[in-house]
């Protein structure tokens, strides 16, 4: 559990900076674009963020998981890399789909299609999961908190340039596309100093056919990610899709506001999975001291959304925002229940259960997309909000079912073995 507390440090203590610096650049961006135009940018952002999601792997976890097996991380990392590569090649085809189709299914500029382009090549070439697994592999989170603190600084200077000198949509995107490539550059410009790698280890094909099972674990947590990335993105898509870019503007200064403890969930899993494959025999214990904790702490967090969740839109993205309050409120909720469970989704993808956690966020998340069009009409974010909690509810019940079953199954004595008789 101090291990557990010390990487957890580090990782919140980098969350905390983005945190604070992410509510100077959502005040800049939103006061400076307007309620409206603050609407296009952020669909343009989030469909960027997920071209980059859908098209990359969690090769993280493949390095912490089969790096500690053998280990020596350098093949690991090598196959890693190939897959970022590959990652990279298919994004860009992604992105130049996106960018030409986006103007005809969502309220953003005809002429945006550059910058869709231009900010999802970005994220493609800033994907930093392979040289965050190596860092923790090598259990140095200090750096990775280091590094992922190069994201919120580039972006809080990027938008204060942008609101000197050019306060539009591009100028927001040019400072969000540089942020991710300074942060790209800072993980691996430090996880290098850990990595001792040849080229032959570059491989789709060497390290996989050594390692039995690899392709089904690297397949599941790459979904699982997928599907919590899209989770908001998508959402906020149909948001704009269906109900136009003011709603879309709302939904993401509510989300951004509200949603916080759900990057301290993510902080929470990535700082335990580590352990729960060093430690395997107690992560049981572990992950439910875990959830304890996470629960207080989200309780907590979303009294503080009830109570100054009105105050802090009016001052930091302004009055005329203050229609998504009560969206702010059930996003909150969502990101409490998210943080609880946080641990448990750890622990099956430890137990290389990762598919079972897939299945627990997929079914509620495709409930939520489908039940979504006729919330938002009765009840407008409300109701959208509404579909996030529930889906943020089924994952938790059924991510501890699952812990329950498999933890229960685990211990259940095994029928003695009786010699046959002569």
């Amino acid at each position: 559990m101090k291990n557990i507390f010390r990487n957890m440090g580090w990782l919140l203590g980098s969350r905390g900076i983005n945190a604070a610096l992410s509510l100077v650049y959502l005040a800049f961006a939103s006061r400076t674009l307007g309620l409206a135009q603050f609407g296009q940018f952020a669909m343009i952002l989030v469909l960027a963020q997920g071209i980059a999601g859908i098209a990359s792997f969690n090769t993280w976890q493949t390095i912490v998981k089969w790096g500690h097996a053998r280990g020596d991380g350098s093949e690991t990392a090598g196959f890693a890399i190939a897959l970022d590569l590959l990652s990279i090649a298919g994004g860009l085809g992604l992105a130049a789909v996106a960018a030409l189709s986006a103007p005809l299914w969502l309220p953003v500029p005809g002429d945006s299609e550059g910058l869709i382009f231009a900010l999802s090549a970005a994220a493609l070439f800033g994907l930093r999961s392979t040289p965050t697994g190596i860092l923790r592999l090598n259990d140095r989170y200090d750096l990775s908190a280091l590094a992922e603190a190069a994201l919120p600084v580039t972006r809080a200077i990027g938008a204060t340039l942008a609101v000197l000198f050019a306060p539009t949509i591009a100028g927001f995107v040019a400072a969000w596309a540089a942020a991710e490539l300074v942060c790209g550059g800072a993980y691996w410009l430090l996880a290098s100093r850990f990595l001792t790698l040849r080229l032959k280890d570059i491989s789709l094909f060497a390290f996989p056919g050594r390692t039995q099972g690899i392709w089904p674990f690297v397949f599941s947590t790459s979904l699982s990610r997928t599907v919590a990335v899209l989770a908001k993105q998508l959402l906020l898509l149909a948001v704009g899709a269906i109900g136009g870019a003011v709603l879309a503007g709302g939904y993401r200064a509510a989300s951004q506001l509200g949603q916080a403890l759900a990057q301290l969930g993510e902080a929470v899993s990535r700082a335990i999975y580590p352990d729960f494959v060093k430690r395997e025999a107690r992560s049981a214990d572990i992950a439910h001291k875990m959830v304890l904790i996470a629960a207080l702490a989200g309780m907590a967090s979303a009294i503080l959304a009830v109570l100054f969740g009105r105050l802090a839109i009016d001052w930091i993205v302004g009055r005329e925002f203050l229609f998504a309050y009560p969206a702010l409120v059930l996003l909150s909720l969502a990101g409490a229940i998210d943080l609880t469970g946080a641990s448990w989704d750890a622990l099956l993808v430890s137990r290389k259960q990762a598919g079972r956690a897939l299945a627990m966020r997929i079914v509620p998340l495709a409930a939520a997309l489908c039940a979504m069009p006729w919330a938002m009409s009765r009840w407008g974010l409300t109701g959208v909000a509404g579909c996030v909690l529930a889906a943020s509810a089924a994952t938790l019940a059924g991510l501890g079912h699952s812990v329950r079953s498999r933890t229960e199954g685990a211990s259940a004595p095994r029928p003695a073995h009786r010699l046959p008789k002569a």
